[in-house]
């Protein structure tokens, strides 16, 4: 896969993406539920933590881990619409008709897992922290119950099994060797 097809591709994710903000924010009652500031900072979540995840792989050239991003993202994002549209459960703040699962909760959680399995679990703390929140913030505002979160947090994760690998640095290296005068750590970085 060449670089011109992963970044059509990444455009069209960010394209979909941006077409189902719209489909999250909709809603059919008469009264409009406050959000809170909890609701505020799981929406921005919900752009910044894939955006970040995806900034990032650029930013430190693997172009492979972004393409693998895209897919996770878009299998997601589509086992999760699929489900919310042939489901129909009401949401607890009877809003509409789209719980299950919930779309901001599968997408965070598919960034935090694709960090876990892409570059390792200590880089991906922060991103779980920040899923959990979401997920959390989904339930404080009334959009989601337990077990919209729960199935959302599984669609995420589960599309990293299909299409993430471990990051292979090839271009760095960490040595040790030790004799009888002592001990050599190198590190060597090819360019």
């Amino acid at each position: 896969m060449n670089f011109k097809s992963i970044k059509y591709a990444m455009q069209l994710c960010i394209v979909l993406f941006l077409i189902s903000l719209p489909l999250q924010a909709q809603d059919t009652s008469d009264t409009k539920p406050q959000i809170g500031t909890t609701q505020k900072v799981g929406d921005v979540l919900l752009i910044a933590l894939p955006a970040a995840t995806l900034g990032t792989s650029f930013i430190i050239g693997d172009e492979k881990g972004a393409w693998q991003f895209t897919k996770g993202l878009l299998l997601t994002t589509g086992v999760t619409y699929g489900l919310k549209y042939s489901v129909n459960k009401p949401r607890p703040d009877m809003s509409n008709d789209n719980s299950f699962p919930s779309g901001h909760t599968s997408t965070v959680f598919h960034s935090a897992g694709f960090i876990h399995m892409r570059y390792g679990f200590k880089y991906s703390i922060p991103a779980y922290a920040l899923a959990g929140f979401t997920a959390a913030s989904r339930i404080d505002s009334k959009k989601h119950d337990i077990l919209d979160v729960l199935a959302g947090a599984a669609i995420g994760l589960g599309s990293n099994l299909l299409f993430t690998s471990e990051y292979q640095q090839e271009h760095m290296a960490l040595t040790f060797s030790s004799d009888q005068q002592g001990y050599m750590l190198g590190f060597s970085y090819k360019f």
